[in-house]
């Protein structure tokens, strides 16, 4: 990957600066930062989801920078601007896994010179990134901030079979195969977004990218009025089929095929203040150059039980330092794992401040209601603070 320029002025609020980090765990980091100009500030990183950017945060970063803070967002392993990263399918797969990425983030703040930031923040799939580095430095990363997606905790190891054999693996049919043998066959998008035609489907979909992200955006915010989540039973395939097709996909459909009937009217998308035209094609320029693979890598380490097993090096730990959870209420996300969104508040995190449903927003809750998020992140660093 050839090196790139920062972003255009233009494609930024005021306060808010593109700018590159060498040498940032094997990366040369492109990251958006507000809060620059006054040195000694308290940190704060925020890590965004898929398939997003750091450009995700902009309507943040600007009054937690006037609330004082040095506001750190990166292009995280795999996106955007953030070059030497392995974007081949049948490349090193194994180096998108989360502690590397939390590896990342901690490589970030010691190159900006903080021993301890105030907060790490982290969206979708950037917040079992935050988790982890919650989990592995608490003494770095004072607090964090989960969004979207909750948290249950590392994966266990088997206890006490030192004396006894351990439970043997499960035989027979699997989730997949439950969720293909439905009367209207389906599969589960992140099983989907590991396999070799994902990147492929969206990055050449007939539409077109731009058209993609649109509709994509669109079907998880709360603009899709079908976004009424609810918790699920269980784990099971008929639990997981009551939810909307961009989790559990039609069996023989893209992800391209699937969000296309759902692609907003002119009308709607002139009316879409929290995400116009002009902001859409900083993702779509950035997604037509780099495809999604990167991303999609992320998937791959936690689809795949070899490398999935590496965070249970964390079996049993709890994370300790003040913590928060912020989700849209009409976000599916915050249910798409059943169980994960109590286990979350009842012992993954032994010191949560707050947990937050955002009325009027879906999955992209801090682009759709900043000024709610941005206070409700305020609030949650004044307590964390004083504690």
């Amino acid at each position: 990957m050839r090196d790139l320029d920062p972003y255009p002025g233009a494609w930024l609020p005021p306060g808010v600066r593109s700018r590159f980090v060498a040498d940032v765990n094997g990366l040369r980091m492109h990251v958006l930062e507000a809060g620059f100009e006054t040195p000694g500030r308290p940190c704060v990183l925020l890590l965004h989801g898929f398939p997003e950017l750091a450009y995700s945060w902009r309507k943040v970063m600007p009054p937690l920078a006037a609330a004082g803070y040095h506001v750190i967002a990166p292009d995280q392993r795999g996106y955007g601007r953030t070059t030497g990263w392995d974007g081949d399918y049948d490349g090193d797969v194994a180096s998108f896994g989360l502690l590397r990425i939390a590896r990342d983030a901690l490589a970030l703040v010691a190159a900006f010179g903080y021993r301890e930031v105030a907060a790490v923040i982290g969206h979708d799939f950037g917040s079992p990134v935050a988790a982890y580095c919650a989990l592995a430095r608490p003494d770095v990363f004072r607090s964090v901030a989960l969004m979207s997606a909750p948290f249950g905790g590392p994966p266990p190891l088997p206890v006490g079979t030192a004396d006894r054999a351990a439970a043997p693996a499960a035989s027979g049919p699997t989730i997949h195969d439950d969720l293909a043998a439905l009367p209207r066959p389906r599969k589960h998008y992140q099983w989907y977004y590991s396999t070799r035609a994902a990147n492929g489907d969206m990055w050449r979909c007939a539409q077109g990218v731009h058209a993609f992200l649109r509709a994509y955006y669109h079907y998880k915010s709360a603009d899709w009025g079908g976004n009424r989540p609810y918790r699920l039973a269980g784990w099971t395939a008929a639990e997981l089929a009551k939810m909307p097709t961009y989790y559990i996909m039609d069996r023989d459909a893209s992800m391209a095929e699937t969000v296309a009937p759902e692609m907003p009217a002119p009308g709607a998308v002139a009316a879409c203040r929290w995400l116009t035209e002009d902001e859409l094609r900083v993702y779509s320029v950035e997604y037509e150059r780099t495809g999604f693979q990167g991303g999609l890598n992320w998937y791959r380490c936690g689809t795949d039980p070899r490398l999935a097993a590496e965070n249970a090096i964390f079996a049993g730990r709890t994370i300790d330092v003040p913590s928060c959870y912020v989700a849209g209420a009409a976000d599916w996300g915050v249910y798409q794992k059943p169980g994960d969104f109590e286990r979350m508040q009842s012992s993954a995190c032994a010191r949560m401040l707050g947990c937050h449903l955002v009325d009027g927003a879906g999955h992209w809750v801090q682009q759709e209601r900043p000024e709610r998020v941005t206070g409700l992140l305020l609030g949650f660093l004044r307590q964390a603070r004083a504690r």
